[in-house]
């Protein structure tokens, strides 16, 4: 594999987890919820889809506990933060420590210890390609599952009624009561879908990415993508390029002391993702990016009855 080719693959694998939990957070916020526990969420996906790969070694159900375990918390988030109408930035917040406390706690003891590790899945033919074929069709099912939860939610919310019905409980949930919208349903089954996709993300890291458990795996992966759904306008293809870029800031260091090009010092290629990442969001909310947030991000909403 040339060189491209390597740093391509090492872009497409730093990508997926900020992937879908910046995917998961689109779909709640455009349903008018902010969702601040994404780093609890990925957390706590990372232990229990470890957990779950280290006792059964299946998989799709070490995956499918992540997604559980995540969505889960998102409803427990969802619980204050649209049915009592609690602050969702102070209970998001609230969520992302009770999550990290929760996976660092109960991991205590399996730190070091060897789990399920999830290997590449080639898709035949493509992955013979030249040049390219390997870096992008050689890699784990999960990065093609992350690329094909973001087309359909790119389909879903702009071209479904289901995606309008979120869009409106997010832009006004007023009127969306008023023309039969269930905007309470509506929110919650987003914020869950969301709490899925970030319990997931949490489980690559485990299981794909870096396989085992350690305190602190997502290495703060939650919060930037709350940043790039910001960035992206919250739109899923926007996200999408916000992660390749946030995934090709981290290939860089891994592809710097794998090919021993040291030009740019190893201690500034790691904190470079997260530096750009906070410059280029201030860049964009000066541009007026900001602007795009659904009107009713972040409000409660109570039927009058």
């Amino acid at each position: 594999m040339n060189d491209f080719a390597f740093l391509l693959s090492l872009t497409l694998k730093s990508s997926m987890a900020v992937l879908l939990a910046a995917q998961g957070e689109v779909l709640s916020e455009r349903a008018g919820v902010i969702n601040l526990g994404q780093e609890g969420m990925m957390l706590m996906g990372a232990f229990i889809g470890y957990l779950v790969g280290y006792l059964t070694g299946n998989a799709a159900l070490a995956f499918a506990a992540a997604g559980l375990v995540g969505s889960l918390l998102a409803l427990l988030h969802g619980f204050f933060a649209i049915r009592l109408g609690a602050n969702q930035l102070l209970s998001g917040i609230a969520l992302s420590i009770l999550g990290a406390g929760l996976a660092n706690f109960m991991g205590r003891g399996f730190i070091g210890k060897p789990g399920l590790r999830v290997g590449e899945w080639p898709i035949p033919v493509l992955s013979d390609l030249p040049m390219v074929g390997k870096a992008v069709f050689g890699q784990n099912a999960l990065v093609y599952v992350a690329v094909l939860v973001t087309v359909a939610m790119w389909f879903a919310l702009s071209r479904t009624r289901w995606g309008l019905t979120v869009r409106a409980c997010g832009e006004n949930p007023t009127a969306a009561d008023a023309m039969g919208a269930p905007v309470i349903r509506t929110r919650f089954t987003a914020v869950a879908l969301g709490g899925f996709l970030s319990g997931m993300a949490g489980a690559y890291l485990s299981l794909v990415f870096t396989p085992g458990w350690k305190e602190g795996i997502s290495a703060g992966q939650g919060w930037i993508a709350v940043a790039i759904v910001i960035f992206s306008g919250w739109r899923p293809l926007g996200a999408l390029a916000g992660s390749l870029f946030f995934g090709f800031l981290s290939a860089l260091q891994f592809f710097s002391q794998a090919t021993g090009n040291n030009v740019v010092p190893l201690y500034i290629l790691r904190i470079l993702p997260y530096v750009l990442t906070i410059l280029t969001l201030s860049f964009a909310a000066a541009l007026g990016r900001r602007g795009r947030a659904p009107a009713g991000l972040g409000k409660p909403f109570f039927r009058e009855h």
